[in-house]
């Protein structure tokens, strides 16, 4: 009985005491990581994966996957950025609209949010694999970005815009309070409501979730949706952070946010996992990159080190939900 207990104690903590064993680990390799410096780099950096990861985790919740998160971050950034420094020209009535910083957020906001409905109603009006669907949406999402763009960046945005990426309010970055604000509603959402009930438990069992009264379709609908949403927050930030909205921003985000969620305790077959599980799943993956960093290991052997971490990370869930 004591065995057990311990064991589903140290199940329950393997993340922890993964982050503890990694920054300590690090600490004693290089100097620089402890420094106050680097940790609130490491917390702006991290800022932007919670909030596509928090998204991706509703998600996977739902035995979902979202591939295009990287794809729509850049395209909602390019637009924001596109809009607040040119606006829109209509030539043929003489009309010039201009944006405000809030409402070129905004219009970024939508656009990600438009990019995860499509996506829903690809999974659930055509019934499209999620891993096609979303794949798809990728390479539709790169290439709208291409055309806004036009291949370049889109660059000067204004102290105002800046702010949001490497602002401080009450001695604390500005995105680490996006972020958090994020992971509160998040966690409410699925704790709280019923609306989180149903996510988890169409994640469990999509037919008797079916069964028992729960429209299927538009839980996943608005799953997608908020995914689309959050990583436009995230095209946001990273936009405002460089002053700049680059033609290839998001890559590899899909790949750290689908670890931070594996890596935080939700299984990929759904209905099991938490937000705040995620939240050190980011935090370890992003210790874990700017260690790589620090310690001036190749970015190629980066990607290989956070492949492995990944097989790792779903190797435990697989012999901890043989164990359940």
């Amino acid at each position: 009985m004591n065995i057990s207990f311990d064991k589903h104690h140290l199940v329950k903590f393997q993340s922890l005491i993964a982050l503890l064993l990694l920054c300590t680990g690090i600490a004693l390799m290089s100097d620089k990581f402890l420094t106050v410096d680097n940790t609130w780099n490491v917390m702006r950096q991290i800022s932007v994966n919670i909030c596509i990861s928090v998204g991706m985790t509703l998600i996977v919740l739902t035995s979902g996957i979202d591939l295009s998160v990287g794809a729509i971050l850049a395209l909602a950034g390019a637009i924001t950025a596109g809009l607040l420094k040119f606006g829109v020209e209509v030539p043929a009535n003489d009309l010039y609209i201009g944006f405000t910083v809030l409402g070129a957020i905004v219009a970024g906001l939508i656009v990600g949010t438009l990019m995860g409905l499509f996506n829903g109603l690809a999974i659930t009006r055509f019934k499209v694999p999620p891993f096609v669907a979303t794949l798809a949406m990728l390479t539709i999402a790169r290439g709208l970005t291409m055309l806004w763009t036009k291949g370049y960046p889109i660059s000067n945005l204004g102290a105002n815009f800046d702010f949001i990426g490497v602002g401080w309010f009450l001695g604390i970055p500005l995105p680490v309070w996006i972020s958090g604000v994020i992971v509160i509603f998040a966690v409410i959402l699925t704790k709280k409501t019923a609306f989180g009930r149903y996510i988890y438990a169409i994640g469990g069992n999509e037919h008797a979730s079916k069964l028992s009264g729960i429209n299927i379709n538009k839980v996943k609908l608005i799953v997608y949706a908020i995914g689309g949403t959050l990583a436009a927050v995230g095209g946001v930030m990273v936009t405002s952070r460089l002053d700049s909205a680059q033609p290839n921003a998001g890559l590899g985000y899909e790949l750290d946010s689908i670890a931070a969620v594996v890596i935080g305790g939700t299984s990929l077959s759904g209905g099991r996992g938490s937000v705040m599980g995620t939240v050190l799943g980011a935090i370890i993956i992003g210790v874990l990159n700017n260690g790589l960093v620090l310690l001036n290991v190749s970015p190629f052997w980066q990607q290989v080190v956070k492949g492995f971490v990944i097989l790792l990370a779903v190797i435990i869930d697989k012999a901890n939900s043989k164990n359940d």
